[in-house]
């Protein structure tokens, strides 16, 4: 196993953590809501640093190619879950972004069954770190709603945008206009 995919192990490994933590705050501003933060940007800074050491050091792999998307929708799913439960993002900006996600990867499998690889695209990386960085805002001033407000604004519009933007780039690839 490649140093990269170590370190994308390391990041699933801390969403119980961030998790437990998160739970513990109750949404409240405090010790257990920073400490979770701090670990949650730990956790989204890993999956810069994964994806450097692979390019970098030549050890892009396939296990490498699954688990890194995964431990990102994990991180993310895991943090705007809780702010749902807390009533700090609406539940159907989570429907949007888990939606976008399954029909991202659907894609995906049909167009590895057709042949084609279908790589991250530019958007897709702006909707990740758009997340993570609203994400950490959202941690940090858990009152204030109008940065919750902003940042699920954000979140839908960047997942929206990326998912109809690999769709209409990758059409062909679902093989439908095959006879």
């Amino acid at each position: 196993m490649t140093t990269a995919s170590k370190i994308t192990l390391l990041r699933v490994a801390m969403i119980p953590v961030y998790m437990v933590l998160m739970y513990l705050s109750g949404g409240q501003s405090g010790m257990w809501m920073w400490v979770g933060l701090a670990v949650f940007i730990i956790a989204s800074a890993t999956d810069f640093v994964d994806g450097y050491i692979a390019r970098h050091y030549n050890q892009v792999s396939d296990f490498g190619k699954f688990l890194d998307p995964l431990a990102d929708k994990l991180l993310t799913i895991a943090a705007m879950t809780m702010f749902v439960e807390w009533g700090m993002m609406p539940a159907w900006a989570l429907m949007i972004v888990l939606t976008r996600e399954f029909a991202v990867t659907g894609l995906r499998l049909v167009a590895v069954g057709n042949g084609t690889v279908i790589a991250a695209g530019w958007s897709g990386k702006v909707k990740t770190a758009s997340t993570m960085v609203g994400l950490c805002v959202m941690m940090a001033f858990p009152t204030v709603q109008m940065a919750s407000t902003i940042v699920s604004a954000v979140i839908v519009v960047t997942t929206v945008y990326s998912g109809a933007e690999y769709f209409v780039k990758n059409w062909s690839a679902l093989g439908l206009n095959r006879k």
